[in-house]
C-alpha cells in the first residue's frame, strides 16, 4: 500500500512538473488545432544543447571515475538494448495483423534512448537531491547502438529470407557508423569528449547548465504537439501496436530496475543511478532512431514504430515510469 500511496503522490507531482507540464500543454495546443508553429532549427538546437550538456557533465564525471566502476553497468545497459528488441521480436511480431519488419523496427525504437525523458528524468532527480553518478547519463549509447544495431540486422535476416537472398547480409559495421553520425550521438559523443580531454568547467557552467531547464521545456512542448499529431498515423495500423506502447515502457524500465538494484548490491550503484537506467530502459528514440530506421529498413511502415513511440510510448515513460521508479526506489532504497 506504502508503494501505491508513494506512487500516486509522485504521480500528481509530476503533472505539476515542468517537464510533463509542458509535454501536457503541447498536446493540448495540438488538440485545439493551435496555429503555434516552433521552427525546426530551434527544435535542433534544443536537443543538441540537452545533449551537449548531458555529455560534457557525463565526460567531467568519468574523468574521475574509475573504470572498474562503469564496466558492469555498462554490460548490463548493452544487454538491456538488445534483450528489449528480442522481447518486441518475439512478442509484437507474433501477434494479429503486425508485420514482422514492422514489430521488429518498433523494437528497436524502444530500445533505443530517449534523449528528452532521460533529461527530464535527470531535472527531477536534481529537484528532489537524489544523488545519482553523472557518468549514468553516458551509458545512452551503451544500449542505443547496440538496439538499433540488433533490429535492423533482425529484419534484413527476415527480409532477405523472405526474398530467398544469400550473401546480402547487412553491413553491421556501416550500420554502427550511420549511429554514430546521427545529430543525437554526434552530439553526445563530442560533449563526453570535451568533457573527458578538455577542460570545459567555465562554458559548463555559465552557458550550458542555465540553460538546461529552459531548453527541455520548449523540447518537451515540441513533443507533445508532435505527439497528440501522430496519434492519427497508430489509428491506421494494428491496434496491438498502441497496446505494446503503453505496456513496454514500463515492462523494460522494471526489468531494468531489476537488474539496477543487482548493480547497486554488488557495486554500490546508486539508487538515483538504479532509477536513471530503468528510464534508459523505459524510453524510445525521438531523435536518433527513427531516420536511423528509415533509412534502414525502408520497408518498414513509420507510423507504426514512430507513432508507438511518439503518441504513447513517450508520455507513459515520463508521466508514468518516472513516479514509478522513484517510488519504488524510495521503498526498496
Amino acid at each position: 500500500m506504502d508503494l501505491v500511496a508513494d506512487f500516486l503522490s509522485r504521480l500528481v507531482t509530476q503533472f505539476q512538473s515542468p517537464a510533463l507540464a509542458f509535454l501536457i500543454g503541447g498536446m493540448a495546443l495540438a488538440a485545439f488545432r493551435s496555429q503555434l508553429e516552433i521552427p525546426d532549427a530551434i527544435y535542433k538546437f534544443a536537443v543538441f544543447m540537452l545533449l551537449m550538456r548531458i555529455g560534457i557533465e557525463g565526460g567531467l564525471e568519468i574523468r574521475d571515475a574509475s573504470f572498474a566502476e562503469m564496466l558492469l553497468p555498462a554490460l548490463v545497459t548493452i544487454a538491456l538494448g538488445c534483450l528489449i528488441v528480442l522481447l518486441g521480436r518475439f512478442t509484437l511480431a507474433y501477434l494479429p495483423g503486425v508485420k514482422m519488419e514492422d514489430a521488429i523496427a518498433t523494437a528497436g525504437l524502444f530500445g533505443a534512448v530517449s534523449a528528452s525523458t532521460l533529461a527530464a528524468a535527470m531535472v527531477i532527480l536534481e529537484e528532489e537531491d537524489i544523488f545519482y553518478e553523472a557518468w549514468v547519463p553516458a551509458l545512452y549509447p551503451f544500449m542505443d547502438i547496440p538496439a538499433l544495431v540488433l533490429a535492423i540486422v533482425l529484419a534484413n535476416l527476415h527480409l532477405a529470407k523472405q526474398d530467398g537472398a544469400s550473401g546480402n547480409g547487412p553491413k553491421i559495421w556501416s550500420i554502427i557508423k550511420d549511429s554514430l553520425r546521427g545529430s543525437a550521438l554526434s552530439a553526445l559523443i563530442l560533449g563526453l569528449a570535451l568533457g573527458l580531454l578538455t577542460r570545459p568547467e567555465q562554458v559548463f557552467e555559465g552557458f550550458y547548465d542555465p540553460l538546461f531547464r529552459g531548453l527541455l521545456s520548449i523540447l518537451m512542448l515540441i513533443m507533445g504537439m508532435e505527439a497528440y499529431q501522430r496519434l492519427n498515423e497508430l489509428r491506421k495500423v494494428a491496434h496491438w501496436y498502441a497496446v505494446y506502447a503503453f505496456a513496454a515502457p514500463l515492462t523494460h524500465g522494471l526489468i531494468a530496475f531489476g537488474l539496477g538494484y543487482l548493480l547497486h548490491v554488488t557495486t554500490g550503484f546508486s539508487p538515483g543511478g538504479v532509477v536513471l537506467l530503468s528510464v534508459l530502459a523505459g524510453s524510445s528514440s525521438d531523435i536518433s532512431g527513427p531516420p536511423t530506421l528509415r533509412a534502414a529498413i525502408p520497408t518498414a511502415n513509420p507510423s507504426s514504430y514512430i507513432g508507438s513511440s511518439t503518441s504513447i510510448g513517450t508520455p507513459v515513460a515520463i508521466a508514468i515510469g518516472i513516479p514509478l521508479y522513484l517510488a519504488l526506489a524510495q521503498m526498496v532504497f
